[in-house]
């Protein structure tokens, strides 16, 4: 194959994005290099073995998914949609139950999470009812159609206990239709719920500040009055009734949220792996103390650090720079897949790019910020790095499917 500065050539002629595919493998290869740490001497490193296994596997389909055009993607959306439904309906019943959460498939030596592979359909096939020549954002009926598409999967993995993923299903709707067209004022109604809901738990204070600010949104987007009172009113009935659905979480769900809003007030509870975590990062310095010599890592403090606290042991033993370059990278594979968004043809590729995009934006962010505190600890891995076979596939075949809408970027569909 040969090379330019910013693409690779394929057999084809055309070309895939070379800065996104090097810095996602990269990003893999950190992973990797992390979760073989925070193993050495946990005397866990079958963990090791199997994500190298999951991360040769990922990186042949990434590769694969390159000669894979946007009209085969299309027209295999739905039927891999509906297998991925039926597989997502039968795991309550069929599942491996871990930490209260039955969301895995025994597969003898491995363990398959179908949500993170349904979540790659879902999107497909979002995209492709978006798409159509005949759908717009701007009618309620097309809102609540693509809603229902989202919501099904969604609720499906609400029945395995995992409320981190069926979060990711509502969040990565927004920036899609948001990209198909619709207006501020919808997204401010889906996003609103969210805010006004996590001020409430937080204090009367922190709600009459959202509120205020809820006021003042709706007044500049001068959307219809009426509409805009109901919003209004909507979220200040969640505000009242939050209690009553926090309430109704599983203990330690509720035990998350409330260290959250409150640090430190379980510090060898819920809130242990978070203060670990924190003081991890924070010895690193700017360099931090070397491969292997991490304190915090090394001496297992935080335990089963190689999934959701992975962004722990580049920040102690590469310190402010190891955690800078992690966070570039995915800044650059964010970027890259924005760019890709905003540059093909097709109207299904594009919308199919930001979809990929928020889920591994809204993976980031929530992980990144369970690790510092700032948000609450629901078991989302970070893209790449955390172990987890099934995440990791599936983002190798979605950053695949991104490089061959760039190689395919002139066609229309």
């Amino acid at each position: 194959m040969g090379l330019t500065r910013d693409n690779i050539k394929v057999t084809n002629g055309s070309s895939v994005d070379g800065i996104l595919i090097f810095c996602t493998l990269l990003l893999t290869a950190i992973g990797l290099a992390s979760i073989y740490s925070a193993t050495y001497d946990a005397g866990s490193s079958i963990y090791f073995q199997r994500q190298l296994i999951w991360a040769i596997l990922g990186t042949a389909g990434m590769i694969t998914m390159l000669f894979v055009s946007p009209r085969t993607v299309e027209t295999i959306a739905v039927i891999a949609h509906i297998i991925m439904l039926c597989i997502l309906a039968m795991v309550p019943f069929i599942g491996k139950t871990v930490a209260g959460t039955t969301a895995w498939i025994d597969l003898g030596p491995f363990n398959f999470q179908p949500s993170e592979v349904a979540k790659i359909t879902t999107i497909l096939v979002l995209a492709l009812y978006l798409s159509k020549n005949n759908t717009t954002v701007k009618s309620f009926k097309t809102l609540a159609t693509a809603g229902l598409i989202v919501a099904i999967p969604m609720g499906l993995v609400l029945l395995q206990a995992d409320v981190g993923t069926s979060l990711i299903f509502f969040l990565m709707y927004i920036p899609v239709v948001y990209w198909a067209g619709a207006s501020p004022f919808v997204v401010l109604v889906l996003t609103a719920p969210f805010i006004i809901g996590l001020a409430a738990l937080i204090g009367a204070t922190a709600l009459l500040v959202a509120l205020g600010l809820l006021l003042i949104a709706l007044f500049l987007l001068r959307e219809n009055g009426f509409l805009s009172a109901i919003v209004f009113g909507l979220n200040s009935a969640i505000a009242v009734s939050i209690q009553f659905f926090y309430e109704r979480l599983a203990p330690h769900q509720q035990s998350r949220i409330a260290n959250f809003i409150e640090p430190g007030s379980d510090p060898l509870g819920v809130g242990y792996n978070v203060i670990q975590s924190k003081v991890a990062i924070g010895s690193g310095g700017l360099a931090g103390k070397g491969f292997l010599n991490g304190t915090q890592t090394q001496l297992n403090f935080i335990p089963a650090q190689w999934t959701d606290f992975i962004f722990c042991v580049p920040g102690e033993e590469f310190g402010f720079i190891g955690a800078s370059l992690v966070l570039i990278l995915l800044g650059i594979v964010f970027i890259r897949g924005v760019r890709i968004a905003s540059i093909v043809k097709s109207k299904f590729a594009s919308l199919v790019a930001v979809g990929f995009i928020g889920i591994l934006f809204f993976h980031t962010v929530i992980n990144i910020g369970m690790t510092i505190g700032l948000t609450p600890v629901i078991g989302i891995p970070l893209p790449f790095l955390s172990y987890g076979g099934s995440a990791l596939f599936s983002k190798l075949i979605m950053i695949g499917l991104l490089s061959s809408f760039y190689a395919n970027r002139k066609e229309y569909t």
